[in-house]
């Protein structure tokens, strides 16, 4: 995974920082540049190339957003425009499956911006806290931060976010054993160098539960008045089993 040689940066339409730009695995063997910012938590799409990421590459996006988490900082209200034409971008709330998940879109299709949080809902790959993992977390931290915008949630008196309204919430074990499985069946037709790879990088259920059943006692050592919080806990989980399974490393 890497920059396109010749890509010259857009502009974070929250912050007006350049945004980095990373290559990564597209469906029937494309690529798609991405741009990030790290320090606002936000990808800008050109049109489709949210659709066209493969599983694999997710799990790489998971990777770049951890290995840049201390850049984070919280989000005040954004009235954005599109780093394409300048146009003022449309907030707009969506749905896949069961999951509502929210975006700014350019009004004359040139792309959308999205929170890395709002990504992984769009993937399916994030589920509200049960009561039970709720309970779990408020024995380790008094306050965590709002994984969508970065505000400061008090444990003791609140589930969800105050400022922007999301629910805490966690990554889907299932899910990402989903993508870990798509990644290795891929892997396994695409790579003959090593073909210990997939059997490398193949992660049971158990071993996810175990990463999961820890993310809290990843916050213990967290910095909470940085923006990190349960979702990006268990991308922190996950991308240290990928490392240990020679998986993916990071930009």
């Amino acid at each position: 995974m890497s920059a396109p040689a010749d890509a010259t940066p857009l502009p974070c339409p929250a912050c007006d920082q350049a945004m980095s730009t990373q290559r990564f695995d597209g469906n029937y063997g494309r690529v798609v540049d991405l741009d990030l910012c790290h320090g606002c938590g936000l990808i800008w799409f050109d049109r489709q190339e949210s659709l066209a990421l493969t599983p694999g590459a997710v799990l790489k996006l998971f990777v770049a957003i951890d290995a840049h988490r201390d850049r984070r900082h919280p989000l005040d209200a954004l009235a954005p425009c599109c780093p394409r034409c300048r146009q003022p971008l449309v907030a707009t709330i969506d749905q896949q499956r069961a999951t509502r998940f929210s975006y700014w879109r350019c009004p004359v299709e040139h792309g959308r911006l999205t929170t890395f949080f709002d990504f992984l809902r769009e993937k399916n790959f994030v589920r509200p806290l049960s009561p039970e993992r709720l309970a779990e977390l408020r024995r380790y931290a008094s306050a965590v931060n709002c994984s969508a915008c970065g505000a400061p949630i008090d444990l003791a008196h609140e589930s969800a976010c105050a400022h922007c309204g999301a629910p805490l919430s966690m990554l889907d074990p299932e899910q990402v054993q989903a993508a870990v499985r798509d990644l290795q069946s891929a892997e396994a037709r695409r790579t003959t160098v090593d073909p210990t790879y997939p059997a490398r990088l193949m992660m049971d259920r158990a071993t996810l539960e175990r990463a999961f059943h820890a993310t809290p006692g990843e916050l213990r050592g967290a910095d909470v008045s940085g923006a990190f919080g349960v979702v990006e806990a268990g991308v922190a989980a996950i991308v240290r089993l990928l490392s240990e399974n020679s998986g993916p490393s990071a930009p």
